[in-house]
């Protein structure tokens, strides 16, 4: 039997919403991305510098990073505790994705507000 030493008071109906809402903005995010590459002629440096120079690409960009990283961690922490079931192990791998999830959260913003 699972625990709860690692659902840090979490309902069920907050992982959905978190799932569905991130889900919802990589959607749009991966879209517009698509969207602009394919309807770009002349896509060069300055076009794409440009287009991330601008602070709503940038927020939204933002936007999207959080939204993987929840959607990451929702997710993982699903199947983690559905399928290691000693709780030294599944800690220890809940942790090792905590910290790969943040790494990655923090290398994304600082590429897009970065100097």
């Amino acid at each position: 039997m699972v625990t709860n030493i690692t659902n840090l008071g979490r309902s069920g109906v907050s992982d959905w919403l978190i799932q569905r809402v991130s889900a919802v903005v990589m959607a749009l995010y991966t879209l517009f991305i698509v969207g602009f590459l394919l309807f770009s002629s002349d896509l060069d440096y300055a076009t794409w510098s440009g287009l991330f120079a601008q602070t709503w690409m940038r927020i939204f960009s933002l936007l999207a990073f959080v939204s993987i990283a929840a959607h990451a961690w929702v997710g993982l922490w699903t199947v983690t505790t559905d399928y290691i079931k000693p709780a030294g192990i599944r800690i220890a791998a809940q942790s090792i994705i905590i910290l790969a999830n943040f790494v990655f959260l923090v290398w994304g913003i600082q590429v897009v507000w970065g100097a």
